[in-house]
Parts: C-alpha cells; sequence; structure tokens
C-alpha cells in the first residue's frame, strides 16, 4: 500500500509537468505550495495559470475518477461474487448519458450537465432495483438481469437523443462526452462534487469487512450475524454514487473498473479488506497514466475510453482464457 501510494504521489506531480507546455518538478512544487499556504511563488504568471488552472483540476480528476471506478468495481464483484461484474451493470452509466445528453440537447451549462448525469444515473439504478421489488425476487440474478435490461432501454433513449440533436453543434458534444474526457473539469466543479466521492469510499472501506462476508455466501454470512439486505444495499448505494459522480467529472469511461480490481487481486490477494483500497490506489495510478498519454502522445486529445479499451479489451481476452485453462485443469 506505501508503495502505491509513493507511486501515486510521485505520478501526480510528473503528470503537472508533462504537456504541450513543461514545468519543471521542482517550479511545479513550488507553485503548489505556494497556492496551499498562500504564498508567493514568484514564478511567470502563465506557468502559474498552467499549473493551477489546467493540470492541477485535471490530475486531482482522473486519480479520484480511477479510484472511484475501481473500487466501486471492487465493490459490486465481491457483493455479487462476480469477477466479471462492472461499475455500470446497474445502468449508471446509461442513465448519466441520457441525463447529460438530454442537458446538452436544452443548451444548458456544464454545471447543469453534471446535475443531470448524477440524476440520471441514480434515476436509472432506482429503476433497476425496483424490476426485483415489483417481481417479489431480489436474488442477485434479477438483478443483474434488471441491469441488463435497464441499460438496453438506456441506450435506445440515448440513441434517439442523439437523432434529434443538431448534428452541428450537440450531437458532437454528446458524443464526445459519452468517450469520456478530463478536458472541461474545473476546481470548482470537483471540489462540489468531491464529497460525493469521498464519501463512499470510506464507507466502503470501514465495511470492507462484511463483503468478505458476504461473499463466502447469503447463508454463511447470515450465519456470522450479517444483516444481508442492508450490508448488500449500502455497498450497491456507495458504488452507485461512486459511479455517478465520476460520469459527472469525465463522462463515460469504460473498462477501468473491470480490469483494476483484477491487478489488485494480483498483487494483494481477493480479501476486500485489502483489495478495496488498492484498487482505489492502482486505479488512480491507471487513469493518471491514461489521461496523461490522451493529451500529450498525439496532436490533438483523444477521448479517454479510446486509450482504456485500447488497454482493457487485450486485458479481458487474457482473463477468460486463464479462467478457461483454470477451469480445465
Amino acid at each position: 500500500m506505501l508503495v502505491m501510494a509513493a507511486v501515486l504521489s510521485a505520478g501526480i506531480v510528473l503528470a503537472v509537468c508533462v504537456g504541450k507546455y513543461p514545468v519543471t518538478p521542482g517550479e511545479s512544487l513550488k507553485i503548489l505550495l505556494g497556492s496551499l499556504f498562500g504564498s508567493v511563488s514568484g514564478s511567470p504568471e502563465m506557468t502559474v495559470n498552467v499549473v493551477m488552472g489546467l493540470r492541477v483540476p485535471r490530475v486531482l480528476a482522473s486519480v479520484l475518477v480511477g479510484a472511484a471506478l475501481s473500487m466501486s468495481g471492487a465493490a459490486y464483484q465481491g457483493i455479487f461474487k462476480n469477477p466479471l461484474v462492472s461499475p455500470d451493470f446497474l445502468g449508471v452509466s446509461s442513465g448519466a448519458c441520457i441525463g447529460a445528453a438530454a442537458a446538452i440537447l436544452l443548451s444548458m451549462t456544464t454545471a447543469f450537465i453534471s446535475l443531470f448525469a448524477f440524476l440520471g444515473g441514480i434515476a436509472a439504478v432506482a429503476l433497476t432495483v425496483s424490476i426485483p421489488a415489483m417481481l417479489r425476487n431480489r436474488s442477485n440474478i434479477m438483478l443483474v438481469l434488471s441491469g441488463i435490461i435497464v441499460g438496453s432501454a438506456m441506450s435506445s433513449v440515448l440513441g434517439f437523443i442523439k437523432y434529434i440533436a443538431d448534428p452541428d453543434t450537440q450531437l458532437a458534444s454528446i458524443t464526445y462526452w459519452t468517450m469520456g474526457s478530463f478536458s472541461y473539469i474545473s476546481l470548482k466543479q470537483l471540489l462540489t462534487l468531491l464529497p460525493l466521492l469521498i464519501v463512499p469510499m470510506t464507507v466502503l472501506i470501514l465495511m470492507s469487512w462484511w463483503i468478505d462476508v458476504l461473499s463466502m455466501g447469503e447463508d454463511e454470512a447470515r450465519a456470522l450475524g450479517a444483516n444481508v439486505r442492508m450490508v448488500r444495499g449500502i455497498a450497491i448505494v456507495c458504488s452507485t454514487l461512486l459511479t455517478a459522480a465520476a460520469v459527472c467529472v469525465a463522462g463515460t469511461i469504460s473498462w477501468i473498473g473491470l480490469i483494476v480490481p483484477h491487478f489488485g487481486r494480483m498483487i494483494v490477494g481477493p480479501s476486500n479488506r485489502r483489495l478495496i483500497p488498492a484498487s482505489g490506489l492502482l486505479g488512480g495510478v491507471f487513469m493518471l497514466v491514461v489521461d496523461t498519454l490522451t493529451r500529450t502522445v498525439g496532436v490533438t486529445e483523444m477521448p479517454v475510453s479510446i486509450l482504456t479499451g485500447v488497454i482493457g479489451a487485450p486485458f479481458f481476452c487474457w482473463l477468460l482464457l486463464r479462467q478457461q485453462r483454470g477451469s480445465a485443469r
């Protein structure tokens, strides 16, 4: 954990320095410390604006979003005892995309786009959870099937919104937003969403032992004194809030919540007491590296989901192949 935290800290400093306008590590640290303690750094105004106005909000957002998606993925996989479950399988991302697309269609500001995205994600999860309740079948399989149904319906609604959107302005914004980007994040917006990220992360870490108990099976968990419905409900709510808040910050980013927890298991093992915080640190490092590459490699910045898909799809295939070989043995 200490090594991963040190790597993340060093990565944050280096990411602030790297870009089209390079800044030395010493100068970036001087600007950061000057901003924190209210002292004058003595650096050029252009450098201060680049570091504090552009790169610091973006770097912090990428770390928080990566940690949020990875921790929610680890929690979902532990709750549903399925290592192939991802954070958006309850329809969070699809609902958030509809909310953001509707706000773009109504020509709203960035703040309202984030608000509508958050409300859309919460509404989608509420609809997903209500279907098993109406059918009086609260099993994990029914919840997953309900999420697939809601996600498919939301995708159709999003397709209709794209169809009626202005192809010259609105359609491009909707498409770019659904592919994930940290280009438009501001420090004020990030601070507004910070409680929706920090509080659920803390709750998941504190209740990680109960997620371990729940992953043993419902009968075993009840025998150990766990309130299965309450533990599962709190974990789902926290994971949903993390996913919805991450979508508000950066749009839809795929694969992070699926593949990073598997990296965490290779390093710290399957116990959620270690896996959930480790996934947060690894997710922060992974997302920081990906975002830095998207804004530095090409002439123009590419959407984040393109690079995460390039990395995630081969890893997912390797994971399936590994599981098939393990079952054959």
